[in-house]
């Protein structure tokens, strides 16, 4: 049996409320509050808190400013969550996980309108789900020509579909085992060829064997397809040294029909 690294943490009492409100990342010799100020000790050292205009820096060290919570409406039911909306006067990073899937927004995605922020949900990369609708195939090749980590050419007997796009990752199933080519680079006038960048296909010299069925998908980051699953656990993450205000977190969701 393994055991999970729990991280430390501060903690701190508060006689108001009769419980323990606060966890913090800095791990202080002795703290304590007087005169409305906070003071810890850390390496014999005595800091005064809450006094300069620098925020999260502690003891030298910049921490960031984490918040987690779940949307968890109506539980029975497996909903698709599409975006985030963030009432706040920055952007923050964040990675969202469900029962069903992953799902990440970096803080450059969003966009700032009307005083808040919103960014759809991209999935993470490398967490290829294959029964999604972003699964298009294709079926089997009549030739191929080029070897990896060139360029490799796949000609059909009938054309490709319309959703199928340039950028879409290529995959072929041979038997049980299903490889990524990579992604399509050119599809010519009749959409009966395509050309495929096989930089990260390897070992070097590989080749699609003959028989091999043909599918693609979208790139799961620059498509957003949301994530699925009975609900939504985000974490806000913040790495500015200035003060940032977070008020409400929203998410546009509906119910998934497969």
């Amino acid at each position: 049996m393994s055991v999970q690294p729990i991280e430390d943490y501060t903690i701190t009492f508060s006689e108001s409320v009769k419980g323990w409100p606060s966890f913090y990342s800095y791990h202080p010799d002795f703290i304590l509050g007087m005169n409305q100020y906070l003071y810890t000790f850390s390496g014999g050292n005595l800091y005064r808190h809450n006094t300069n205009n620098i925020r999260n820096r502690y003891y030298g060290v910049d921490y960031p400013s984490t918040i987690t919570g779940v949307f968890n409406q109506e539980p029975t039911t497996v909903k698709v969550f599409k975006t985030i909306e963030l009432e706040s006067d920055d952007s923050w990073d964040c990675s969202i996980l469900t029962d069903l899937s992953t799902g990440l927004i970096d803080e450059s995605y969003f966009e700032q309108k009307e005083g808040a922020w919103f960014a759809f949900i991209r999935r993470v990369a490398g967490s290829e789900d294959f029964a999604l609708r972003s699964t298009q195939g294709i079926g089997s090749f009549i030739s191929t020509s080029g070897v990896s980590p060139g360029t490799i050419d796949l000609d059909f007997s009938v054309s490709i579909s319309n959703i199928i796009n340039y950028g879409d990752l290529v995959y072929f199933k041979a038997g049980a085992t299903i490889t990524k080519v990579g992604p399509i680079t050119n599809i010519n006038s009749s959409r009966t060829s395509i050309s495929i960048d096989a930089t990260d296909f390897l070992p070097a010299g590989s080749v699609i064997p003959t028989g091999s069925l043909i599918f693609t998908t979208k790139n799961s980051v620059a498509e957003s397809y949301g994530a699925t699953g009975y609900f939504m656990q985000f974490t806000l993450t913040n790495n500015n040294t200035s003060a940032v205000e977070l008020f409400t977190v929203d998410s546009d969701v509906f119910k998934s029909f497969p």
